[in-house]
């Protein structure tokens, strides 16, 4: 048995600061009759509901219709005649409630237990009133979850008011706390063996009730002289960070955190970006680890206000090599070096040997919306679809939509500088791009018509930097077309090394075109919509690309016309899946990968208090690294307040901001189809692209609009300025001139591709795709489109998925994963999951409750 808690935890802590129990208790009373007047009447009781539903159900002339009538008058609710003929149709249904329905729409437009019994008083059912009748026995303030040090003191509260005397009973999980019979229970100092669920009986008369259950977790942290992690005001504070670890295949992986504040801190696993499933504990155990199960791993602690990050930490797993001597008896690595010479030669020469990359780092780049050229549909698309695969394949990625020159080739040097040796790297593009004398060139989005190779990327100019890394594997995805230029007629000539690590998939033969299929909606280009199968194979990545190539040559709509080609010096069996291994320099590998982390990091998610009353949520999700989700969430209205919206405005001028997308009702009407699965509901949301050209810190303004029926219902507006810093790839401020020693000086070197540093002007028409291609194919040149992203797990979204991510602030809500999980139950940063409703407190209540009614029989 639960109660409803019907005071904030903020009032709850103020209370039980006083210090006289008997005037405490009178304030508690004394408030009672209030608070229930101004709960909203859809957090009442589930029984006190169905009374009352029963009672104006089986009313004729006081009944639900009547009382529908009542309140379609008061403006506040706006119950209309087609709401009263929805909720007539309820009686179609099994079990199906007229009554109930209205209640749930009044509820949700704000009805207030106060406001429900004026119009039940007009409506003169005494017997319906009766039904709101406070208890005899309410409880007024619940214990809270807790998390804190070993040594300091805890305290429980819980405080009820009742037509008698109040008694009170702690428990731990079934059994009773000695001599705590007092509204707070005090452990001083606290130990780990006080960790643990409890739970507060109370009683008065014969009337008794159960708080809620709150949770105490105990940290063992030794602390230094002088240092302290109290915290102010139940805030959060980190003590206790996961460590790296090395381990065999088939050993128990163990990693802890832990963090101390009230209400308790909630946990959420995440490996190489991607929430674990069912791993919301301090403590992370998984038994038996395999190979695959290696990568970064950090946890993300969470309260209803807060969210925070562990560091990011590196589990290795190593296979145990098992070696035969003389076909007799096996023995595993561990026991080589006890084994002396003599007559026991051991056959290791004879055994594969496992590659590793000491890192995965890719950057995935889609041009569609070009100045001067044809639009694309497919690159946002493809670019997504790989985003995902590659972070399941433990990859660090960067996926930047519509790039400039400059952009791009800052883009470049950003990636190049997480390269080290031993690195796998990958690029793919996709957007407009051609080949001349064997050189590939990817066009910029402000690339001229027509352009020439100084205004251009040259993709073996690019290989060349990355081979001076001394990178293990280098993978190149160009999906783009590879007709010759006719207006470059320069001869390049970029000198390479000579390497066994590079492979090229074009995604069309020499001199020929790729397409993306002509579509209305979303759906992936040719290359990916095949790649895409492949792509977790635990092959060669050759043979990876050679299915693909296969896949692609069965396809009708493209069979002669675009076929994929695969260039490789891969003498080794390099493969995507490969494990990684950090090497020598797991400094400088820690480093990068702080510097990767960069462009990654969303803006902490805030509340807005305005001086009217109104409290607004402002959270951020990530579509792409260079793309923002903004949504923000009404989440009090002030009682007297007729009307309240909120919206956010006046963003910097170098941002794509469309305004005739910005605060709309769903994620699709801003153009966020990736991310709707994992966005909160009911909020209003912005897209906020190109944030690559932020030359300064993202401030804009969050405006609220609301009436009074005092005021004659003219709106008044209220404004509050928000700075939330360089979010995501704005960190990075690819917006700069190219540096020295970047990817465009490699460009211009003596023989290079592009030997003139400037654009040069020419006047003669583009090299274009003809028209016919488009009505004899119903295919666009270039690349791609998408495909039903309504089939996309959760952990397949991008950041929140990503993240990401995204942050979300809402109570219970729970949306595809990251959570989130099927929800964001285990996502990052979905919050105010109440702690009676995990399994676990489930379980503990009904076992506790059992034992109490076998004891009383």
């Amino acid at each position: 048995m639960t109660s409803d808690n019907l005071l904030s935890p903020g009032a709850g802590v103020s209370l039980t600061q006083q210090s006289d129990s008997s005037g405490k208790l009178c304030l508690l009373a004394a408030m009672s009759e209030s608070l229930e007047r101004s709960t909203k009447i859809n957090l009442l009781r589930e029984p006190t509901v169905k009374r009352l539903s029963d009672v104006l159900d089986k009313s004729s002339n006081k009944g639900w219709r009547k009382l529908g009538e009542i309140v379609g008058h008061d403006r506040r609710f706006n119950v209309s005649s087609d709401d009263m003929e929805m909720c007539s149709l309820k009686v179609l249904e099994i079990d199906g409630s007229p009554s109930r329905m209205l209640l749930r729409l009044m509820g949700q437009r704000g009805c207030t237990t106060g406001h429900l019994v004026d119009h039940l008083q007009t409506l003169g059912n005494p017997e319906a009133l009766q039904c709101l009748k406070p208890s005899a026995l309410q409880i007024l303030i619940q214990p809270q979850s807790v998390a804190l040090i070993s040594g300091h003191n805890l305290r429980l509260s819980c405080n009820a008011v009742g037509k008698s005397p109040v008694q009170y009973q702690w428990f731990k999980s079934k059994e009773e706390v000695p001599n705590s019979f007092s509204p707070d229970l005090v452990i001083s100092p606290v130990h780990l063996k006080d960790a643990g669920f409890y739970i507060c009986r109370v009683n008065c008369g014969e009337v008794f009730e159960f708080s809620q259950w709150a949770q105490v977790d105990v940290l063992d942290v030794a602390m230094s002289c002088g240092q302290s992690y109290q915290s102010l005001g139940g805030r959060l504070k980190l003590v206790i960070q996961p460590q790296s670890q090395q381990l065999y295949v088939g050993e128990n992986l163990q990693l802890e955190c832990g963090a101390v504040g009230r209400p308790i801190p909630r946990y959420q696993w995440h490996r190489n970006g991607v929430p674990i499933p069912s791993a919301t504990k301090r403590k992370l155990t998984i038994p038996h680890v395999m190979q695959d199960q290696h990568g970064r791993y950090r946890c993300e602690i969470s309260s209803s206000t807060e969210r925070m990050w562990t560091n990011e930490v590196d589990i290795v797993i190593a296979p145990r090599i098992s070696v035969q001597i003389f076909g007799a008896m096996e023995c595993s690595e561990d026991d080589v070096y006890a084994i002396g010479g003599g007559s026991s030669d051991f056959l290791l020469n004879s055994l594969p040997e496992q590659l590793y990359a000491t890192d995965k780092v890719a950057l995935l780049i889609g041009n569609l919306s070009y100045q001067n050229h044809p639009q694309l549909k497919a690159p946002m698309v493809d670019v997504y679809d790989l985003t995902n695969l590659l972070r399941q394949l433990n990859f660090q990625v960067v996926s930047l939509l519509d790039l400039t020159e400059s952009e791009m080739r800052n883009a470049v040097d950003e990636f190049l500088l997480l390269l080290h040796k031993g690195v796998y790297g990958l690029l793919y593009y996709a957007g407009h791009g051609y080949e001349n004398y064997g050189n590939s060139f990817m066009v910029p989005v402000d690339a001229p018509n027509p352009y020439q190779s100084a205004n251009c990327l040259c993709v073996q100019s690019i290989l060349k930097l990355m081979q001076e890394k001394e990178t293990g594997l280098n993978v190149f995805l160009l999906d783009m077309c590879r007709k010759r230029n006719i207006h470059d007629d320069r001869t390049p000539n970029v000198v390479l090394r000579v390497t066994a690590n590079i492979v090229f998939g074009y995604a069309t033969c020499q001199d020929a075109e790729a397409f993306e299929l002509s579509s209305s909606g979303f759906t992936n280009g040719v290359f990916v919509k095949f790649l895409k199968k492949r792509l977790l194979d635990d092959e060669k990545i050759t043979v990876v690309l050679d299915r693909v190539a296969e896949d692609m040559g069965q396809f009708n709509a493209t069979k002669g016309k675009q076929a994929l080609e695969i260039r490789s010096s891969l003498s080794e069996r390099r493969a995507l899946t490969d494990p990684i291994l950090p090497g020598d320099s797991v400094d400088l590998a820690n480093t990068l990968s702080r510097h990767w982390a960069k462009a990654h990091e969303l803006p902490e998610s805030m509340c807005l208090n305005f001086d009217c009353g109104a409290q607004i949520k402002l959270g951020f999700a990530a579509e792409f690294s260079n793309v923002l989700v903004i949504y923000t969430h009404i989440v009090k209205k002030p009682e007297d307040m007729s009307f309240c919206q909120a919206h956010v405005t006046d963003f910097s001028q170098e941002l794509d901001v469309d305004p005739k997308e910005m605060n709309r009702e769903t994620p699709e009407e801003t153009g966020i189809y990736f991310l709707s699965g994992s966005l909160p509901q009911h909020c209003l949301y912005t897209r906020v692209s190109s944030l690559q050209k932020l030359r300064e810190e993202l401030v804009f303004t969050v405006c609220l609009q609301g009436t009074f029926p005092a005021m004659d219902d003219d709106p008044v507006h209220w404004t509050k300025s928000i700075n939330i810093g360089k979010p995501l790839i704005a960190r990075l401020d690819l917006y700069r001139p190219v540096r020295r020693n970047s990817c465009l000086q490699t460009c211009l070197m003596p023989h290079s591709p592009c030997h003139s540093p400037c654009h040069s002007p020419c006047h003669s028409p583009c090299h274009s795709p003809r028209p016919e291609h488009h009505l004899y194919l119903n295919l666009q040149h270039s690349t791609h489109q998408a495909q039903d992203y309504s089939r996309l797990s959760p952990q397949q979204h991008y950041l929140g998925a990503v993240g990401g991510g995204g942050d979300s602030f809402y109570e219970n809500h729970e949306a595809g994963s990251y959570d989130s999980a099927a929800g964001l139950s285990s996502s990052p940063g979905r919050l105010s999951t109440p702690i009676e409703a995990t399994d676990d407190i489930k379980e503990l209540q009904a076992v506790f409750i059992n034992s109490l009614q076998l004891q009383e029989q």
